[in-house]
C-alpha cells in the first residue's frame, strides 16, 4: 500500500526517511466494535486507510464520552502517546465500522520526527486539530443545552452515515455523548412528539431535518 498519500510533506521527507516509514508501517484490520488501544498501550500511530474509529474516554464510574471519530485518512497520535511526553490523558479507540489501517511503530516515527522539521511541524498540525475537536467538545458540554447537543449530534451521524435512517440504540448515542441512556431517551421521545424524529427498535429516523437544525440554531 502506498503511504505516501497520507503525508501532504512527503515530498519534504529525504529518500532514508520515506524508507522507513514505508518499510516499517503494517497493514492491520479491525473488526467493528473491536477495541484497538487503551490509555496504558503505546501501539503507534494509526493510519486510516478505509472505514471508522471512534476515540473516546472513560470515566471510573464507567461512563464513556466521544472525544473525536478517525475517517479514511486521518491519523491517530493518541495511540502513540509514549513518544509525546506532554500527553498526560488516556484515549480509548475501538472501530465503529470493520477498518483498514496502517500502524506505524512509535520509535520509528518518533526518530524521524526528531531530524525531520516538515514531520514535526506535520505532527504538531494533526495535534492541534485534536486538541481542537476537544475542545469544541467541552465548549458544548459547558454551555449547550442536552436537547440542542442531540439534535446536532442526530444531524451529524446522519451526514456521516448518508441517510436519515440512523441504526443507533439509545446506549450508543449516550455513550457518545457522556449521557446515561434514560437521558437520551427521554429527549428522544420529546422530538419524537415535536415530529422531528420517528423511533423503532434500533432504529431513529430523522422526519424532519429543518426543525432539528433549528433547534441547534436557537
Amino acid at each position: 500500500m502506498d503511504i505516501s498519500v497520507y503525508f501532504p510533506i512527503w515530498n519534504k521527507l529525504n529518500i532514508n526517511e520515506q524508507q522507513a516509514l514505508t518499510t516499517s508501517a503494517i497493514e492491520r484490520h479491525f473488526k467493528k466494535g473491536e477495541l484497538i488501544h487503551t490509555g496504558g498501550d503505546c501501539m503507534g500511530l494509526i493510519l486510516v486507510t478505509s472505514g471508522q474509529l471512534r476515540a473516546y474516554t472513560v470515566s471510573k464510574e464507567g461512563r464513556e464520552i466521544t472525544m473525536y471519530r478517525l475517517f479514511e485518512r486521518d491519523m491517530c497520535l493518541f495511540s502513540a502517546s509514549c513518544m509525546m511526553r506532554s500527553i498526560q490523558f488516556d484515549i480509548t479507540i475501538s472501530a465503529e465500522k470493520d477498518t483498514d489501517a496502517l500502524l506505524i511503530p512509535s520509535e520509528v516515527y518518533r526518530k524521524i520526527m526528531e531530524n525531520s522539521a516538515p514531520l514535526a511541524n506535520y505532527t504538531n498540525e494533526v495535534m492541534a486539530s485534536r486538541f481542537s475537536d476537544v475542545m469544541w467538545l467541552i465548549d458544548q458540554i459547558m454551555w449547550k443545552s442536552f436537547d440542542k447537543r442531540l439534535a446536532d449530534f442526530l444531524l451529524n451521524e446522519a451526514n456521516v452515515e448518508g441517510t436519515n435512517i440512523l441504526k443507533i440504540t439509545h446506549e450508543e448515542i449516550g455513550n457518545h455523548m457522556g449521557n446515561p441512556r434514560e437521558v437520551v431517551t427521554r429527549m428522544l421521545k420529546y422530538f419524537q412528539t415535536e415530529g422531528m424524529v420517528k423511533l423503532s427498535r434500533g432504529t431513529i429516523e430523522i422526519a424532519d431535518e429543518n426543525k432539528l437544525m433549528a433547534l441547534t440554531e436557537e
